[in-house]
């Protein structure tokens, strides 16, 4: 063993000791004092993301008593006040000062030109780009670009209010429309933000009386939605549904309303879930199902209809559908589709809709311009299957772990290593390929990946250099 190596592995402990050490005082500081005992479900409050059976604490309740050790003085209490002192920021120095002592720039917040294509410039060089969800590359598209445009010349930049009062404009209703018609539902609501959609739907619909079963691998929108609403709430294992039915048929009786959250398609892994089954159960056990179509809408199906068109299922046997506009329809913020009491009910007392002003025109019309050209171009939907099959039946022929992935746009590459996926990401940067590590505490360190995210605009060159760059690279580690 080199001295050289010797000394990286060592401050590599070091680091992830302190790390791990930091992490279990953040849990400590922040557990929630109830209903913990093991198998019971816990306050939407409590934990804000649970992996792997690892579970992280939330706020504490109004009426726990102060902790002991606590100082009152104003010298004390000035530590209180600074933001350099917040762990969540010294943590983030920790991890800073670790890739700096071991050579590692940081791959975040690097300055990108142009649209989010299957290439992209930064600075002056070209690269082939897996970080962008532009599924269909519909982002920057000349119609979807014109379309914005005369929103913008007839609507102006900003709606200028909250829809609620004189911020509606035709063209979102326009939208609803489309986006209903497409999951065949009765009616739709877009918000401004993707993440707020799940937030504020959840905070609406669920309460302390209430319980939300949900995928291990959720998103974060929605355990802060959870949060925010009070309920209780039991993840199951990563699409396992006979720990689902198990858990409902336990906990079911016990609550008003219970509601099954799921992905169509898992934005970190690539897989999805098996629907047909996921409704069975939500029937059985009398809940309420939320399929987060974010990564699946323009993914999944012969024509990009999402997870209902590829098992070939009825749009109204899923009771809350959920997309974003930010990546196979090229825009920004997120929709709800499904009943018409449910949208109405969304549209009057959702805080993300009703406090917010609504969605801008121009965003609205490239969302609409670009589910226009997905319908009329399913072509491009066929593109993307076969450059992600290529890509994944690549991958593992050379040894790469890629997970659960399905081979339909998301495509892990997984190291087990934060570190080793930094140098990896680093080692193809340099030869023209950018693609983000994920990295604890992202993800816990076991699951430490590269993710690709796969267009149908990628060339059979460009995903054939990439796996024989990656492999190459792979290797070296």
């Amino acid at each position: 063993m080199s001295s050289d190596g010797a000394a990286r592995r060592s401050l590599t402990s070091a680091l992830k000791e302190r790390l791990i050490q930091q992490s279990l005082r953040l849990r400590e500081l922040n557990r929630e004092g109830e209903l913990n005992r093991e198998g019971e479900p816990s306050r939407g409050g409590e934990p804000s993301r649970e992996r792997d059976g690892t579970r992280e604490g939330g706020p504490a309740r109004e009426d726990e008593p102060a902790r002991q050790g606590q100082h009152t003085g104003g010298a004390e209490l000035q530590q209180w006040c600074r933001f350099d002192q917040h762990p969540g920021y010294r943590q983030l120095q920790i991890l800073r000062e670790g890739a700096a002592r071991l050579g590692i720039d940081n791959p975040y917040f690097r300055l990108h030109d142009g649209a989010a294509a299957a290439a992209i410039l930064r600075g002056e060089r070209n690269l082939i780009n897996y970080s962008s969800y532009n599924y269909l590359g519909l982002a920057g598209h000349p119609e979807v670009n014109a379309a914005a445009k005369a929103a913008i010349d007839h609507y102006g930049t900003s709606v200028s209010a909250s829809r609620l009062v004189s911020g509606e404009r035709p063209i979102h209703r326009e939208l609803e429309r489309a986006l209903a018609d497409l999951h065949g539902v009765q009616d739709c609501v877009v918000f401004v933000s993707g993440h707020a959609t799940n937030v504020s739907t959840l905070a609406t619909l669920v309460g302390p009386k209430d319980l939300v079963v949900h995928d291990a691998l959720i998103h974060n929108s929605v355990l802060l939605g959870i949060q925010l609403s009070g309920a209780h709430r039991m993840p199951f294992a990563h699409n396992d549904l006979q720990g689902l039915d198990r858990l409902l048929t336990q906990w079911r009786a016990q609550f008003e309303r219970v509601l099954v959250a799921v992905e169509g398609l898992y934005g970190m892994d690539g897989d999805f879930p098996d629907l047909p089954g996921l409704i069975a159960i939500k029937r059985r056990h009398h809940a309420w199902l939320l399929v987060d179509e974010a990564h699946s809408l323009g993914v999944l199906g012969k024509t990009g209809a999402g997870i209902q068109e590829h098992f070939g299922l009825d749009g109204t046997q899923v009771d809350i559908w959920m997309g974003t506009l930010s990546k196979a329809l090229a825009s920004c913020g997120g929709y709800v589709a499904g009943e018409a009491a449910l949208v109405e009910h969304l549209k009057c007392s959702a805080p993300g809709f009703v406090y917010s002003v609504g969605m801008p025109a121009p965003a609205a019309a490239a969302a609409l311009e670009a589910l226009r050209i997905m319908r009329a171009e399913p072509g491009r939907v066929q593109r993307l299957h076969e450059r992600a099959r290529r890509f994944l039946e690549l991958a593992r022929q050379r040894g790469i772990d890629t997970g659960f992935s399905a081979g339909r746009s998301v495509i892990p590459a997984i190291t087990r290593s934060s570190l080793k996926a930094a140098r990896l990401s680093a080692a193809l940067d340099h030869r023209g390929i950018n693609v983000q590590p994920i990295l604890y505490p992202a993800v816990p360190e076991q699951a430490a990946r590269l993710r690709f995210f796969v267009c149908c605009e990628h060339s059979e060159d460009q995903i054939r250099d990439t796996v024989d760059a990656l492999a190459e690279e792979w290797r070296r580690l």
